[in-house]
């Protein structure tokens, strides 16, 4: 599975990616620091998973699903420290939301969610 992080800040990029390394199936990770830059590197790079933050500088994480388009947006978990986004995030089909500070049982709970979409 080759994976997108999404996030403006560096530290939970690099706690995504943490979890990450210990996961079977990971073959790849990349991470872009802003939602331009998503939408850039989900084009040229496809990736299976895109871990979304919600709120970013200028292009926020339901901005890059609208850019994208739905057909070729690929299977999303949004990760954001704000709970009231969750609604709108399941009603634009995201497999999970995850809470920050993401705790290692709690990702491990979607990733099998992930891997049956794929």
């Amino acid at each position: 599975m080759n994976v997108l992080i999404v996030d403006d800040e560096p530290l939970a990029r690099e706690g995504m990616r943490i979890l990450l390394e210990d996961e079977a199936g990971i073959t790849s990770v990349i991470e872009a620091r802003h939602g331009a830059e998503a939408v850039a590197l989900i084009r040229a790079r496809r990736p299976d998973l895109v871990l979304l933050d919600v709120q970013m500088p200028e292009m926020d994480g339901f901005g890059v699903l609208r850019e994208i388009g739905a057909e070729a947006m690929p299977s999303a978990i949004f990760v954001t420290a704000h709970d009231q986004y969750a609604i709108r995030a399941f009603e634009v089909n995201a497999i999970d939301y995850l809470l920050k500070p993401v705790t290692r049982e709690r990702f491990r709970q979607a990733l099998p969610r992930v891997r049956e979409r794929i």
